[in-house]
């Protein structure tokens, strides 16, 4: 999703908890895997790769000068011949410890057998956030949760969305203290959907 509908998306959702929520738990984030120098994995359940948060992650990585937020997808299930960025199997999990985040994506429970990896991983001091659908499981997993229920008045992909967004919004600066064009263009976004100013 680019900066356009990033801003405007934001603008539909003013008045509600998700653009400040997703703020905050973007900034965790980053202040896991920045200083880290990164670290990230990012998995999902069986039934669901998370496959568009790592693509925006990795432009996020790129637009914003913050090559710690690029993910390594850990998949469930890795064919022979899967290119290497798509080779990575549940077995990483087992081996995140200190200095690593882990990022679980679940829109259902995830079941017994993730949940004891990413366990595993914790009690070795990899730093565990979810994005999920309020599982107190997965909840009592986490050391930061954003959570999405059926009752929410937004959806798991919106939130997603918000938070690769908002992960990259404070990154380096852009190299010789210019904007980048996609700092421009969220600025100029942000002008065209503003209110106008009040006449008085």
């Amino acid at each position: 999703m680019d900066a356009v509908r990033v801003a405007l998306l934001r603008e539909v959702l003013a008045g509600t908890e998700w653009p400040a929520a997703a703020r905050r738990f973007a900034g965790t984030l980053r202040s896991s895997v920045v200083p880290h120098g990164g670290g990230l994995l990012l998995v999902g359940t069986a039934a669901y790769e998370p496959w568009h948060l790592a693509a925006h992650l990795v432009d996020e990585s790129t637009w914003s000068g913050l090559p710690e937020l690029t993910p390594t997808l850990v998949r469930h299930r890795v064919e022979p011949g899967d290119p290497a960025h798509l080779a990575v199997g549940l077995g990483r999990i087992e081996a995140a410890g200190r200095g690593q985040t882990l990022l679980l994506v679940a829109p259902q429970p995830p079941g017994a057998g993730l949940l004891e990896r990413v366990h595993d991983a914790r009690r070795a001091g990899a730093t565990v956030l979810s994005l999920d659908d309020g599982d107190p499981e997965v909840g009592g997993l986490a050391h930061e949760t954003l959570a999405v229920t059926g009752t929410d008045d937004v959806d798991l992909d919106t939130v997603q969305h918000l938070v690769s967004a908002a992960a990259g919004e404070n990154g380096a600066p852009a190299p010789r203290g210019r904007r980048s064009f996609r700092d421009r263009l969220s600025r100029l976004a942000d002008q065209l959907t503003a209110p106008p100013p009040p006449r008085w």
